[in-house]
């Protein structure tokens, strides 16, 4: 019986009590109720260090770290990636991964806040593991094109003009004039660096490290020939090879996307492709894209390609033509611009290596329509032409067309810029672009955007989410793509 309530122990322990002449049965009694104390104080010990560990993981789960995006209507609810506000008086930053325990938190923050005063550019610190890996097959159109009174002596494209509609009797029903910044900007969202120059060091940097959380992989440099620019622009030739530096940095790549400058044919584009590759080429950041082949060539987008007839560019861009450029040492891959249907064979004919389609606005054009791809990179399957959609976050360039509403696409909160991903995804293109990085005066960027409401005007802003949201997206669905090309090529 002894055994049966304390075991052996217990029973040989009761008979030296009886021995010494001590009531064995209070004993046990008492030893019993210690041992029910021990096994109540350990269960409650073991189930506070499972309610410690389970906080733990918990807290652990909710880290931004590499968070995944998951469901777009849950976007609102996630933690922001490392936020970062680059200011004008070139005071950036240095933002590290936030790793391990929370003393290691805490060390981490102290040690960001004594880097950042004591140096205005922030060092290059493991960048392979604080940002997403590039993805080479992610174009993205980016504009140098801006400035401001600190680095340009005035405001550049952030002033916009209100285009007039070509129609007389419609254009007079609305606004004429220019915007006139800082305040009032010629673009429907404001970037979260305000009215920036693209001189600024500490704005460029900043862009890099987007792009590169964004994980895209390769820019495409809106590019004029030195001296020459848009209609409301400055030349910005001189800032490729700071864009090159700063890209370098981040391990990205940039091409460029040639713009219809004047005179621009095929004799013009031999001067300007040679100039490009003989001045940048050596660059390790200058992009080259590897062929079927094997081989390894330059690779330019050339925007409104359609402007100039095949038989111009033929003479660019076939074997026998007068200013053939192919064989020579500087051939690259091609890629025009298409807008409409009959386009495909006059792309063909020229003799491009393929076809983009640039317009964020789904239905606005035949190249842009999502529902047309499918038959685009059949086409140019059996045609030996790459099909590289762009997709876009939405448009609206209402601040600078006030006619061209019938335009705008609503992001809706970011689905509308999935549903274009889907889309290309469906047709499995070696290359997606997006439109843009931060063509502001079109609404297409996906650069951070913040709320703001100066006088009348109310700009739009990417609430309920984070400024960086459309970041997020491009690296969930650059990621999405790597894994979805594995099994292409499977």
């Amino acid at each position: 019986m002894l055994s049966f309530f304390a075991g052996d122990g217990a029973w040989l322990t009761a008979l030296a009590l009886c021995c010494c002449g001590q009531n064995p049965s209070v004993w046990i009694l008492n030893y019993d109720i210690m041992a029910r104390f021990r096994r109540r104080t350990c269960i409650i010990l073991l189930l506070f260090i499972l309610f410690i560990c389970s906080i733990m993981m918990a807290l652990k789960t909710l880290r931004p770290d590499r968070a995944g995006f998951g469901d777009p209507f849950g976007l609102g609810l996630l933690p922001e990636l490392q936020q970062q506000t680059v200011h004008l008086d070139n005071k950036q930053n240095s933002l590290n991964r936030v790793q391990g325990d929370t003393i290691t938190h805490v060390n981490n923050l102290h040690s960001i806040a004594v880097n950042t005063m004591k140096a205005s550019m922030p060092p290059v610190i493991k960048l392979e593991e604080e940002l997403s890996s590039p993805n080479y097959n992610f174009h993205i159109f980016y504009y140098s094109w801006f400035g401001n009174p600190q680095f340009d002596g005035k405001y550049i494209h952030w002033n916009h003009p209100l285009l007039p509609h070509w129609d007389p009797k419609i254009a007079n029903n609305y606004p004429k004039g220019r915007h006139n910044p800082p305040e009032d900007i010629g673009a429907n969202f404001y970037p979260e660096l305000g009215s920036y120059s693209s001189k600024d060091p500490s704005v460029i940097e900043a862009h890099m490290k987007q792009m590169r959380a964004a994980s895209t992989g390769v820019i495409v440099l809106s590019w004029y020939p030195p001296g020459m620019a848009d209609e409301n622009g400055e030349p910005t030739d001189d800032l490729v090879p700071v864009i090159l530096d700063y890209a370098h940095k981040y391990n990205l790549k940039v091409t460029f996307h040639i713009e219809p400058y004047k005179d621009r044919d095929d004799r013009s584009m031999y001067h300007n492709v040679k100039y490009i590759i003989d001045k940048y080429g050596g660059h390790p950041a200058f992009y080259r894209h590897k062929t079927s082949t094997g081989r390894l060539l330059p690779m330019f987008y050339v925007y409104d390609s359609y402007v100039t007839i095949p038989e111009i560019w033929a003479n660019l861009l076939t074997v026998s033509g007068s200013q053939t450029i192919r064989n020579t040492p500087y051939d690259a891959l091609f890629i025009a611009l298409l807008v409409e249907e009959r386009h495909k064979h006059d792309i063909q004919r020229s003799g491009f290596d393929g076809m983009y389609t640039y317009f964020a606005t789904n239905g606005f054009s035949y190249g842009s329509s999502h529902h047309n791809w499918a038959s685009l990179k059949a086409f140019c399957d059996s045609n030996n032409l790459m099909f590289i959609p762009s997709v876009g976050p939405g448009y609206i360039d209402t601040s600078i067309r006030p006619w061209n509403n019938h335009n705008t696409r609503n992001r809706v909160n970011g689905k509308y810029y999935e549903t274009a991903f889907s889309a290309a995804l469906l047709v499995r293109p070696e290359i997606i672009s997006i439109t843009s990085f931060n063509e502001w005066h079109e609404g297409t960027q996906i650069e951070k955007a913040v709320p703001k409401r100066t006088g009348q005007v109310v700009y739009l802003d990417y609430k309920p989410h984070k400024p960086n949201v459309y970041l997020e997206l491009t690296q969930k669905w650059s990621e999405k793509y790597r894994k979805e090309q594995e099994q292409w090529l499977m």
